[in-house]
């Protein structure tokens, strides 16, 4: 069943499977139950519709409605007794519902107060039942811990068939949503929403608005990667600088800290670039967190950009995975990442040896790491406004 959302459909996997049971969680603010209602109001044009609300009133819901510009058809059931819950599902039969949140739900069986371990996996195991029974398309809305993973027991994302994650700040405009387990597709696609005075709105091309840099900057380099089937330009930026420090800080934002690590350490051994008395920032512009090994060049670029004070030719982008040996692996399904690139508007596409070639973009192919800093960043000159740090033979 498609739920109007086209972003969410897409980490979803093509729309909701009737019968199943989905997990949303995130942080306090995000924007799940924004989302959810609007899910709700378009599907209730052509499906029966209901929201269980545990932890706000009908007007409440009623008032969000009318901001988010919608006059749903949509039954709101304001209860936390998880009997009754079930009930209205037996009786009614609605094609979706939404239960916000898992965690407000109760049962007078279960000797412990709402939200408890016992309680939360009591609610959880029933309502899976019932939805099975009864085909109802089931989504639970759960909370986050400080750490940001979901709330209450383990058991509870084994029960359920696809748990999805909201991520970005909740004082910044872009949510990205993901899938941690989908028993019905990918766990790889990604979905990305922009908060707007109408509620979350899906920004079907996401390379456009993270992707681009400004010609001359030092420390900027774009990214070609992969999110399951959705290639995404994206802009990495660095930010290396002399140290007071025994042990130099490698503080990465939207890459995983160890990669980071092993990206400056082949950088100083085989590209001749000398960081150990420096501090080395990493951000991915936009909050996008990227997971896959494909941004590597990207950001070894950005940091040797940033060393020496030379800005990444205009008008490129980059894609491909670097090796302890200095050498460059090729990075999987480079045809999608050229497609993305040629739309974009990129000139020329920096990438591992073994990439076909193609007359636009010109795919400039190279082995090592070495030869990669040599192409991508030529023979500028140093600005003088920026500490040059010194190479290595």
């Amino acid at each position: 069943m498609l739920t109007g959302v086209a972003e969410l459909d897409r980490v979803l996997g093509g729309g909701l499977v009737p019968g199943s049971l989905v997990l949303v969680a995130g942080e306090p603010g995000v924007g799940k139950s924004t989302l959810l209602l609007s899910v709700l109001g378009a599907m209730s044009k052509s499906r029966r519709a209901l929201l269980v609300t545990g932890e706000e009133s009908v007007a409440q819901v009623s008032l969000r409605a009318a901001r988010l510009g919608g006059a749903y058809a949509v039954g709101i059931l304001a209860e936390t007794e998880l009997e009754a819950v079930c009930a209205t599902l037996g009786s009614e039969r609605p094609d979706v519902c939404v239960v916000d949140s898992v965690q407000t739900l109760y049962s007078p069986d279960v000797g412990s107060a709402p939200g408890s371990v016992a309680q939360v996996r009591e609610a959880a195991a029933r309502l899976m039942r019932v939805a099975k029974e009864t085909g109802v398309a089931t989504i639970l809305v759960g909370h986050v811990t400080k750490d940001g993973a979901v709330a209450g027991p383990r058991v509870l994302e084994h029960l359920v068939d696809c748990v999805l994650q909201f991520e970005g700040d909740r004082y910044h405009e872009h949510r990205i949503l993901r899938a941690t387990k989908n028993r019905f597709g990918s766990t790889n696609e990604l979905g990305i929403f922009e908060m707007t005075a109408g509620g979350l709105v899906g920004v079907p091309d996401p390379s456009e608005l993270f992707g681009s840099t400004h010609p001359g900057e030092v420390g900027a380099a774009v990214a070609c990667v992969l999110e399951g089937t959705r290639p995404l330009l994206l802009e990495v930026q660095a930010l290396v600088a002399p140290t007071d420090l025994a042990m130099p800080r490698r503080v990465a934002t939207g890459v995983d800290p160890r990669r980071l690590a092993m990206i400056v350490a082949v950088l100083g051994r085989h590209a001749g670039i000398a960081l150990g008395g420096s501090d080395v920032f990493v951000n991915v512009a936009g909050g996008v967190r990227i997971e896959e090994p494909g941004a590597d060049l990207a950001v070894a670029l950005a940091v040797a950009s940033a060393a020496r004070g030379v800005p990444v030719r205009a008008g490129s982008a980059t894609f491909g995975e670097i090796g302890l040996t200095g050498r460059l692996r090729p990075a999987a399904q480079a045809e999608r990442r050229l497609d993305e690139c040629r739309k974009l508007g990129i000139d020329t596409v920096l990438a591992p040896e073994g990439t076909s070639g193609r007359e636009r973009p010109h795919v400039t192919a190279v082995e090592t790491l070495r030869a990669a800093v040599k192409a991508g960043l030529g023979a500028h000159p140093a600005r003088t406004d920026e500490p040059v740090l010194a190479a290595t033979a």
